[in-house]
Parts: structure tokens; sequence; C-alpha cells
């Protein structure tokens, strides 16, 4: 458990502060789900920083009572923002400014409890922010990417591709995000965002290994031990 992760080509380490988690942000990932309405704003949720989960390392879910409180996880690859300054308020142009780097992340989702939360109408907070929910790759320095509103991005599990597509698809692309959340949470210096996953979610078994991919930049890769 690490609050923290290596950047790409450098000693230094990026400390992570915010986590703020963008739902909705791909046409075809609302279709799998049985709806088509696209989202007037960015729907945001959050993720604790003890939710990161470095590099090679191994996913394990928390347990009460020797009993795992899930039996039902379940991944989303998407593309992480990292950001490198304090700011708020910032206009769309500007957002690159405040931009230190990208990484590829998995968003875990303990979709039973999730479920159960919702048709309760109650907050959704353990099912997506618990231990090790938030693996992410090493950071890319954003001098490294040429265009970051058109990366591939890409998860294979135990070397079958079960997600593909491009960030120039996201609904609300990257500086407007940053603009938003900006204007309505502010953002500092060690918060990422991550941006939303495409199409081709689906549940984890004991022993799948994960190759999530962002372009040829930087890969992220674990192993689910359940």
């Amino acid at each position: 458990m690490s609050s923290y992760l290596n950047i790409l080509g450098s000693n230094d380490k990026f400390r992570i502060n915010n986590i703020y988690c963008i739902g909705k942000n791909y046409m075809e990932h609302i279709k799998e789900f049985g709806n088509d309405k696209v989202p007037e704003s960015p729907v945001i949720f959050f993720k604790p920083n003890t939710a990161i989960l470095q590099n090679n390392s191994i996913i394990n879910i928390p347990e009460i009572n020797r009993k795992k409180i899930s039996e039902d996880v379940h991944y989303e690859m998407e593309m992480v923002v990292a950001i490198g300054k304090d700011c708020k308020n910032v206009n769309e142009s500007e957002a690159i400014k405040y931009i230190f780097g990208y990484g590829i992340g998995i968003d875990l989702t303990l979709r039973d409890i999730q479920s159960d939360a919702k048709k309760s109408g109650l907050p959704w907070g353990t099912a997506k922010g618990f231990l090790n929910s938030a693996p992410v790759s090493d950071i890319v320095q954003k001098s490294y990417v040429s265009n970051p509103l058109n990366l591939d991005i890409n998860l294979k599990i135990n070397n079958t591709i079960k997600q593909f597509s491009n960030t120039s698809l996201m609904i609300i692309n990257i500086y407007k995000l940053i603009s938003y959340i900006s204007t309505i949470f502010g953002l500092t210096k060690g918060d990422l965002i991550f941006t939303g996953t495409p199409e081709g979610v689906g549940r984890l078994k004991r022993g799948d290994e994960l190759l999530a991919s962002l372009s040829n930049l930087i890969d992220l890769k674990v192993r689910f031990n359940g």
C-alpha cells in the first residue's frame, strides 16, 4: 500500500493527494449498461489515496472475520491524469499547464456491494474505494506525450484483449474535466483523475493476470489474488 507512484525515467516520486474518478465518459460503456443517455456534466466519485496499488503488485480484497467482503470484483481500465500544480477555476484552454503527466489505471469495483447500495439508495464508497481498488502504472511526464487526446488504451487479461479504445472517444475530454473539477472542487498538486472506462468491463477471477497499456508509453501489470 503506497500513496505515491514512480515517475518514468526519474528517481523522484509522485505523491498522491486526492483521486477523482469519472463515470459514464465513453458512449459504448454507457450502452453496455443498458443506457444511452449522455451526462450533461461530469459524473464524479472519489477514492482515498490508500486505494493506490503500484505496478507489479497483487490485488487482494479486504477481509472481515477472515471472509472477503466481495466475490464479485470487476475491472474498469482508464487513462489517468496526474496534476502537477494547484489550481482553481482553470479555463479549458489553460488546463494542460497544470498536468504533470499521464498513466494507465484500473478502477476496481465490488459490483455486488455497489448494486446493493444503489438499490437501497445508499452511497457506494466501499464498492469503489477499498484497499487496492486503484492500481496505477508509473507516471509518464507530459513532455513525452504529443497528443493526450488521441492515445490508445487497452487491457489484456491472461493475454486476451478485454478492453480497447482511444482517448479521442471520451465524451468529456481531459481538458474539460480539469476545468470542471478545478472550478467545483479545486485541484492540488498530487491529484489523480481517472478519466472513465470504455466498454468491455467484466468480472475478475482468482489468478487473473492483468496488463493495461497507455499507447506505447507505459504498462501496468497486476495479478488478482481475490
